[in-house]
């Protein structure tokens, strides 16, 4: 089993910059992909990256280049860095884990709880 926890969600103006984090517990960290998703009212859970055990990423259009997540194997951390951010952003962001990378939701495993990120114009 694998437990994940986010934080580092809140209120940000356009154009800021949150760093989220996700810790997980368990041995496996170090062998899993991880997966970011957000889901905004009324709408899909959306695809935003993925990070590789090796960690290699790889992010949805929607978010390249301003968007960048990493990890930190010893601590059993990804983090979505998040500059450059927009209205359109504003959603619970959710990190999640998988055995493979995928891109689709459905595919993950292990769910946190989702933090909440709020970009006012």
């Amino acid at each position: 089993q694998v437990q994940l926890v986010e934080s580092g969600g809140g209120l940000v103006q356009a154009g800021g910059s949150l760093r989220l984090s996700c810790a997980a517990s368990g041995r496996t960290f170090g062998s899993l992909h991880m997966g970011w998703f957000r889901q905004a009212p009324g709408k899909e859970r959306e695809f935003v990256g993925t990070i590789s055990p090796g960690g290699t990423t790889y992010a949805a259009d929607s978010v390249k280049g301003r968007f960048t997540i990493s990890r930190d194997n010893a601590k059993n951390t990804v983090y979505l860095q998040m500059n450059s951010l927009k209205p359109e952003d504003t959603a619970v962001y959710y990190c999640a884990a998988a055995r493979y990378s995928y891109t689709t939701s459905n595919r993950y495993d292990y769910w946190g709880q989702g933090t909440q990120v709020t970009v006012s114009s």
